[in-house]
């Protein structure tokens, strides 16, 4: 089934404060303040009912047990945020050293029972293609077997539930490559019955910020990426016709990485993935992430944040408040 579509952008956020890094660690400083983060998410959202998603993440382990309930890692209590037309873009990580594929499937369906009433997408395992980084899920064993699974068993359990708005997907870095043919192994192994069951697949990408782009060249560099992936990756795995949601994307500031650059760079992608919307199928964008880390961590990773990590607004955020006006999806008449 192909989700049902807007006339704009489905625009969404990730509003926590830790971040995984690239060696395995977690970038974390302050603790959350949850009326700061309200406060920010309305801005963000311009208008009470406009469609706007909240990313949260939980995971599955070794360690977690049958039954629930489950409760999201980051942010913390992540529910609460889904107010005023705002709903979960939950995460279901999959880290199983084991390789516990049935307990996988399990915890899905306990996720749906949980939190099916104040979430519109759920995504399967993040970025699966990665395998050299034990925050990301493809460092787990079975994980595509958990994914081609998951989906069909969530899906499932959603339908017996009501829940018909619930959609569920999959993410993946950027395949370049040989790595293009990732998601045509994963039908290839989950054939029909997981194809079927899908209603979109997800993209975290973050260009030039692990290789320079100039910013003359940023438009058509996405505007290539995305062309890609519509060609070169989905179509060929047979799932052309589902949208591409872009599940993260952002630009950390600190030495040498100005804020008015982190602006500058979200408008140039945004305004790229608008300009390509219908044509590319792309369904829509979500921001990684609301606040820093930690402001004076010395990492990469610890400054992804429209705003610092005592909430203060960085020029960015600005920005974004302005394309969700712009680009975003419209608020839905009465019923």
């Amino acid at each position: 089934m192909t989700p049902p579509t807007h006339d704009g952008l489905l625009f969404g956020i990730y509003p926590g404060g830790a971040a995984g890094d690239d060696t395995g660690g977690l970038a974390q400083g302050p603790p959350d303040d949850p009326a700061r983060v309200s406060y920010l998410l309305d801005r963000l959202q311009g208008r009470p009912g406009r469609p706007f998603l909240v990313r949260a993440y939980t995971a599955f382990d070794d360690i977690t047990r049958p039954g629930g309930p489950h409760a999201t890692a980051a942010p913390a209590d992540a529910a609460r945020y889904a107010v005023r037309g705002r709903r979960l873009d939950l995460v279901a990580q999959y880290r199983s050293l084991t390789g516990d594929v049935d307990g996988y499937c399990a915890f899905l369906c306990e996720l749906v029972e949980q939190y099916g009433a104040v979430t519109d997408t759920l995504q399967v395992a993040e970025e699966p293609d990665v395998t050299s980084n034990p925050v990301l899920d493809g460092c787990y064993p079975r994980v595509r077997e958990a994914i081609v699974r998951g989906v069909p068993a969530a899906r499932a359990r959603a339908r017996e539930l009501g829940h018909t708005h619930l959609r569920f997907g999959f993410n993946t870095t950027p395949l370049l490559g040989p790595a293009a043919s990732f998601v045509t192994e994963l039908t290839g192994l989950g054939g029909a019955e997981f194809t079927d069951a899908l209603d979109y697949v997800g993209l975290d990408f973050f260009p030039d910020v692990f290789h320079p782009v100039a910013a003359s060249d940023l438009a058509g560099a996405v505007e290539g990426l995305l062309r890609h992936h519509r060609e070169a990756v989905l179509a060929p795995a047979g799932l052309g016709r589902l949208p591409l949601h872009i599940t993260e994307h952002g630009w950390p500031t600190g030495p040498g990485r100005p804020e008015h650059r982190q602006a500058d760079v979200v408008e140039t992608v945004v305004e790229a993935l608008a300009a390509q919307r219908e044509r590319l199928h792309l369904s829509g964008y979500t921001h990684f992430a609301l606040r820093d880390a930690d402001t004076a961590g010395a990492g990469l990773f610890h400054r992804f944040g429209l705003t610092t990590d005592d909430y203060t607004p960085k020029p960015a955020f600005d920005c974004v408040r302005m394309l969700v006006e712009r680009f975003g999806a419209p608020v839905p008449d009465p019923v």
